[in-house]
């Protein structure tokens, strides 16, 4: 086996491109007869995954000898992480008739496909098929709302009756559904994979019996208020927040209800203390509420959307109704909505689902959807390396809401963590495979120590701005910069640097253990990601500083030094207990980007989760929550409050169920 980069992938027209190749030397085949079974090549062939996997197989007359998988365009951490196990058992198997790769089931499902047109064309069954590769880069984008599709009636093959419809089954939707279970209400959720959505562990919630349990007071409402305002630049719906403050609790004790019956040994921390506060040395510190909620069990960390869907099958026998899209909203003269189409991806057939109290969109996000990034949100795109969000996510409920006149947040709101660490020379934003799609180059993301705030230099070996603050600060301030990007500087002392530094949320993970950042880092240098080296002279080298930018880069250093000394920031005004010096070997160095957590930029709506239109009047039964829903967050998340997102998407899921059905 072995792998090829981008660069000397398959010569011709698959060029430029990363795969994963394997050969057989031998000519063994089940299927070794003696009247020829292929016909000698090489074929290829393409599928839909996340983007467009390209299969390039090459036959003797009577075995598979080579398979070579593009999947450059898949999920850097599932589907490229898969690919050598896929191509290998088609090599073994001499068939596409393969298991598929846990988790990576939508780029599986896409190897599998294409690797058997590749056969098909080697047998002579179907015609040889000829890629078009050669226009990628001038592939543009197109309008990305587009028109509602027109289903014809004769096309709906089925139509299945509820009370509600949940469109989505991620944290939001499977919080609905679970809620609805034990109400014992009546309803459906549908889902377009083949499994729940990745979970987030922890979320906020306001002044819970946890919380206050600490001896901790009651949140400061008229200080949190003020500064969600503040960091939307009066933007944002403050009645929104007012809804999360009233009602998270009462969705942590429903969460809670679930834990003790489903995981009884299950135990829920808050962060409070120290822990939850910016430090005081800061006298401009941000208000960091204590809502944090984090669960935890001596056999790990449960699964909270698995623990959902056992609370639907018991209290309900309510299943998720996986493989089914939703195509469009339906609603009916008066403006009301009925319902959705959707569509069975397996058998390819139409459904109307009729809703009569109403649906929830529970969707996600655009972050998948690169026409929507491009457009919707320019300046996130171009300062990201790496995209962590769920993959399904490609703005399905946003579209289908705005088809049917829905007010759509105007202002992009992405979750960007500074941590998408790649290789010298990467630019950020978008590049492209082979066929055409567009993917974040990085193949390495939530790089964790590259959020605390050591000297971060640009490709000039300038020091550009104030490395202290909340995660998306560096990489908005790094859109100003050549390629997007920066590198972060440290030396032997990070594991006391980061005691002193003292970041809040999931940055402290470097804190509470600096020597797993270590190893991760090792991790990263055996990838040519990141460099160690014994003075800042040779890792101005292997940073790739030349000539001038490597002088500027060394006597930046020295100024930073002088600055630590003077325990003063002349420059950008960083607080000083927030200086390091770079004096002690070993010195480490890597480049890095913004990490795309999710978009957040949706579906307006109103305090009690109901979608309005342009003149902001409520489009009857239908409800929005998650990421899905707009006007909670716009310029940015503010990740000075930990668990937000997840909190504000379960919360409004469950107030959804109580609208629809009159709590």
């Amino acid at each position: 086996m072995k792998e090829l980069s981008r660069r000397d992938f398959i010569k011709g027209a698959l060029a430029g491109s990363a795969a994963v190749a394997l050969s057989s030397v031998a000519g063994v085949s089940a299927f070794a007869e003696s009247k020829a079974l292929y016909t000698p090549g090489t074929y290829s062939a393409t599928a839909t995954g996340i983007n467009t996997v390209i299969v390039t197989m090459t036959f003797s007359e009577d075995a598979i000898t080579d398979v070579v998988l593009d999947v450059s365009g898949e999920t850097a951490d599932i589907g490229q992480k898969a690919a050598p196990t896929l191509a290998q058992a088609i090599l073994d198997a001499q068939s596409a008739e393969i298991d598929g790769v846990s988790g990576a089931t939508l780029t599986s499902g896409a190897v599998k496909e294409a690797a058997e047109k590749c056969i098909k064309q080697a047998k002579g069954e179907i015609p040889v098929e000829a890629l078009n590769l050669g226009a990628a880069e001038e592939k543009g984008a197109a309008d990305w709302l587009g028109e509602a599709p027109e289903i014809a009636e004769a096309d709906i093959r089925e139509t299945w009756d509820t009370d509600f419809l949940i469109v989505g089954a991620g944290n939001g939707g499977l919080a609905a559904g679970a809620y609805a279970a034990t109400q014992g209400y009546n309803f459906r959720i549908i889902e377009k994979g083949t499994t729940w959505a990745r979970v987030r562990g922890w979320y906020g919630a306001a002044n819970t019996d946890e919380i206050l349990a600490t001896g901790e007071k009651p949140m400061d409402r008229a200080a949190f208020l003020r500064e969600v305002k503040k960091y939307s630049s009066g933007k944002c719906n403050l009645k929104l927040f007012n809804t999360w403050l009233d009602e998270s609790a009462d969705m942590h004790n429903f969460v809670r209800s679930c834990f003790n019956e489903y995981h009884p040994d299950a135990t829920c921390a808050v962060t409070v203390g120290d822990e939850a506060h910016w430090p005081d040395e800061d006298p401009d510190h941000l208000f960091f509420p204590v809502e944090e909620h984090f669960w935890s069990a001596p056999e790990g960390r449960p699964d909270r959307n698995e623990m959902f869907t056992k609370v639907m099958r018991d209290r309900a026998g309510v299943e998720v109704d996986y493989n089914t899209p939703m195509v469009k909203l339906e609603k009916d003269e008066s403006g009301k909505v009925t319902g959705v189409i959707a569509r069975n991806t397996e058998t390819g057939d139409y459904i109307r689902i009729n809703a009569a109290k109403g649906v929830l969109l529970a969707c996600g996000g655009y972050p998948y959807n690169s026409d929507m990034m491009e457009q919707l949100d320019p300046m996130g795109t171009a300062v990201t390396t790496y995209n962590n969000a769920w993959p399904l996510d490609t703005g399905d409920g946003i579209k289908a809401a705005c088809w049917i006149g829905a007010d759509m947040q105007q202002e992009p709101a992405p979750m960007l963590f500074d941590r998408g660490i790649i290789a010298p020379g990467i630019d950020a934003g978008y590049a492209v495979t082979a066929a055409g799609d567009k993917y974040f180059p990085a193949t390495e993301g939530q790089f964790n120590v590259s959020t605390q705030p050591f000297l971060k230099v640009n490709r000039r070996g300038e020091r550009f701005t104030n490395e202290s603050g909340s995660y998306d600060h560096m990489s908005y301030a790094a859109y100003g910069q050549p390629g997007h990007v920066y590198a972060v500087i440290f030396d032997a002392k990070m594991p006391e640097d980061v005691q002193r530094f003292h970041t809040i949320g999931c940055s402290a993970q470097t804190r509470a253990n600096p020597q797993a950042q270590l190893d991760r880092f090792a991790e990263q240098v055996e990838k040519g990601n990141a460099f160690m080296a014994d003075t800042i002279e040779e890792l101005a080298d292997k940073l790739g500083f030349e000539g001038e930018a490597k002088e500027t880069f060394l006597a930046t250093v020295a100024h930073y030094n002088d600055l630590f000394d003077a325990q003063e920031d002349t420059d950008f005004g960083k607080p000083a207990y927030r200086l390091s010096s770079l004096n002690e070997a070993p010195y480490y160095g890597f480049w890095t980007g913004a990490c795309l957590l999710t978009t957040e930029q949706g579906i307006l709506c109103n305090e009690k989760a109901q979608v309005v239109d342009k003149n902001k009047d409520v489009i009857p039964n239908l409800y929005v929550c998650g990421d899905n829903a707009g006007g909670f967050f716009v310029n940015n998340y503010p990740c000075v409050f930990a668990g937000i997102a997840m909190g504000r998407n379960m919360t409004f899921a469950i107030k959804a169920v109580k609208m629809a059905f009159g709590e």
